[in-house]
């Protein structure tokens, strides 16, 4: 197959930039504690400068894969599927998600939010960047909102965020790893003084897996 036609297959979301994919503990947001398949594409251009999958960003490190092949190892491990990155809409969902739900998937999705919304979706978190703002589609269909902190002015731009989304959104405030023993005591005082929101935590990292 000529470069020239996998760039094609992967325009058409019948291949995908695949950088890794690992059956885990979703350690975030809503679903956290729950056993999960992730699927991560490659390719970001958000730039986000504490971002811990930076050897994402370029998708051209990252062999394009069948999806076919992506959806049959997947759902050998799990019918909770996540698809990260990276920015996954980067690409077109639609063959994925279409080959997910036709094995009885529940397909779940991490988004900056910064493209066009493709896929059919039973959950999307969406983490907007202040680089790349959410289209309004993602804002309005938006399960999770999840803010990351890195300092105290982020705490307003989740306020500007929280007012963009649905009103049936979950809104959740994470800590920046890097950061955390700095600004968890601000997420604390501001979830308490504005119950509205929750907390979220890396609690993959505490538990030292994938």
């Amino acid at each position: 197959m000529t470069k020239e036609e996998i760039s094609q297959l992967v325009e058409e979301g019948k291949m995908l930039p695949l950088m890794e994919e690992f059956y885990t503990i979703q350690g975030e947001g809503y679903h956290k504690g729950t056993a999960a398949y992730f699927i991560r594409i490659g390719g970001c251009d958000v730039g986000c400068h504490w971002c811990d999958v930076k050897e994402s960003w370029d998708a051209e490190k990252h062999p394009p894969t069948a999806t076919e092949c992506i959806v049959s190892e997947a759902v050998k491990y799990s019918k909770t599927i996540v698809v990260t990155g990276g920015e996954p809409l980067t690409w077109d969902m639609t063959l994925l998600t279409q080959m997910l739900k036709a094995e009885g998937a529940q397909t779940h999705i991490e988004t900056s939010g910064a493209y066009t919304l493709t896929g059919k979706w039973d959950w999307i978190c969406l983490s907007p960047k202040k680089l790349k703002l959410p289209t309004k589609e993602v804002y309005e269909k938006a399960n999770e909102l999840k803010v990351i902190i890195f300092n105290k002015h982020d705490l307003k731009f989740a306020e500007e965020q929280a007012a963009k989304v649905n009103k049936d959104c979950i809104l959740y405030l994470q800590p920046e790893w890097s950061v955390r023993d700095k600004v968890v005591p601000l997420i604390v005082d501001f979830v308490m003084a504005n119950p509205q929101w929750k907390v979220s935590l890396q609690t993959h990292k505490y538990l030292n897996i994938p």
